[in-house]
């Protein structure tokens, strides 16, 4: 590998999923002020919105849509047109 051309800074880092307050831990060269002691070790902290532990797609959690109901209101809204 080259000498000189990767990240200085990349290190473990702590992402908080600020919607369930999961916590999980991996590489990264992200720069945070604040911190957080996880299972007595101190890693910079990152806030995030949504993450896998929340994200609708990935936990099964996603809203269903009523297809049929749309379709029968689109049905009745044009029907007046049908020939």
């Amino acid at each position: 590998m080259k000498s000189g051309i990767h990240p200085e800074n990349y290190r473990l880092v702590a992402f908080k999923d600020m919607s369930n307050e999961d916590v999980f831990i991996t590489k990264s060269t992200a720069s945070s002020k604040e911190t957080i002691d996880v299972d007595g070790v101190e890693y910079p902290l990152i806030k995030l919105e949504i993450s896998r532990t929340s994200h609708p797609y990935y936990t099964g959690k996603a809203k269903l849509v009523d297809t049929a109901g749309r379709i029968d209101k689109f049905k009745n809204k044009y029907a007046k047109f049908k020939k």
